[in-house]
């Protein structure tokens, strides 16, 4: 008898695929197209490298940049997806978030690197008059100024934190109840607010906040890297391991599994008697920090900022988030990932002001396959 069914099903299986072969949908033809465009630039990259037309050490950069570019999207597409998971709503300030950490961060890096040469209102301000400071000025490097950068960070952190719960209490806690359009709205108001208190404060220019990155020229051979940009290897370590040790906290503490199961469902959350409140601080607090790390570190590897630098992000984390699958903490993950990458690596074949528009344009057809993201749109952390 467990022969016969195991006949039987091997003969199901194979009609079904037999049929699904003989019609496919229009879904399965599309995800083919992908598929066979992957192929035919994947062919010609192969074809580029051989001909010597770009040099490997080329396409090794643009990986190691777009790796580079997915860590910092996705410190910020996780404090987004972690706020959708537990809240149910899209956050639009989130971007300003990630801006609160990179000048609230660097102000306190730059008053610790210029103590007693400049004036705090100089430094905190970051002056932009001849006899303020430059970030090259003031030497902030991870080399010559590792306790200004250190501090900086977990300044950028705390303050970010600071700012997302004083917000959650004026505004986010008295709309718990709301629906999802009004938070968004809501939010959108708050984004605003934030981004120009920002602007009245620090003034609206850029800022250069560091110096050039120290460069690490003796590498061992079995490294790719014929140098090391000490800066960006900084931004790689930091962001992985607190990558890291969100995945632990998620998934072996008390307070990870009260935010997993708040997730899943909120109202079976309090009638276990999961305090709620606490799980919702928790996510404003990792969400935050996340991303005012994300923003400190932004500037780290690029040198400069201004009040637009989480508002220019915001799309490509809202791309990382709805690629991965919007309310996966792991599927924001591997959609900055996508989204990493494909910026960097689409420079072999396209102009660099183009750039972004092939992430979007990649987003958009693997949506069209699988519209819940490519984790299926598992809404939970």
């Amino acid at each position: 008898m467990g022969v016969g069914n195991t006949g039987k099903g091997v003969s199901e299986l194979a009609d079904e695929v037999r049929e699904r072969l003989s019609s496919p949908s229009g879904q399965e033809l599309f995800a083919l197209l992908i598929v066979l465009g992957i192929v035919v630039l994947a062919l010609d990259l192969v074809r580029r490298l051989a001909t010597g037309e770009m040099a490997f050490g080329r396409l090794w950069r643009y990986t190691w940049n777009g790796l580079v570019d997915s860590l910092y999207i996705a410190l910020a597409a996780i404090g987004l997806s972690m706020t959708y998971s537990i809240l149910r709503f899209a956050n639009f300030s989130h971007g300003d978030l990630v801006t609160t950490g990179a000048f609230s961060g660097w102000a306190v890096a730059w008053l610790i690197g210029g103590w007693g040469v400049y004036g705090v209102g100089e430094l905190v301000l970051f002056s932009p008059t001849a006899a303020g400071p430059t970030g090259g000025e003031l030497g902030m490097s991870v080399l010559a100024s590792p306790v200004a950068i250190l501090v900086g960070l977990v300044a950028a952190a705390l303050l970010t934190i600071g700012v997302a719960l004083a917000i959650d209490r004026l505004v986010y806690r008295r709309m718990r109840d709301a629906s999802g359009i009004s938070l968004l709205i809501a939010s959108v108001g708050v984004a605003l607010a934030l981004r120009y208190i920002i602007g009245v404060f620090w003034t609206v220019e850029s800022h250069s906040a560091t110096a050039s990155a120290p460069i690490l020229e003796e590498i061992p051979a079995w490294l790719p890297f014929e140098r090391l940009n000490l800066h960006e290897l900084t931004l790689v370590a930091t962001a992985v391991g607190l990558i890291v040790g969100l995945h632990l906290l998620l998934q072996y503490t008390k307070l990870g599994k009260a935010m997993r199961a708040m997730a899943d469902n909120k109202d079976l959350a309090l009638i276990t008697g999961i305090p709620t409140e606490r799980v919702i601080f928790a996510t404003w607090s990792i969400g935050a920090g996340l991303a005012g790390v994300a923003g400190y570190l932004i500037v780290l590897d690029r040198g400069q900022f201004s009040i637009n630098i989480g508002w220019f992000l915001l799309l490509l984390i809202f791309a990382a988030v709805i690629l991965g699958g919007i309310g996966s903490i792991y599927g924001a993950l591997v959609g900055s990932l996508v989204i990493g990458l494909t910026i960097n690596v689409s420079l072999v074949w396209i102009p660099a002001d183009l750039n972004e528009i092939a992430a979007f344009t990649l987003m958009i057809l693997i949506l069209i396959v699988k519209p819940d993201g490519l984790l299926g749109g598992v809404e939970t952390a």
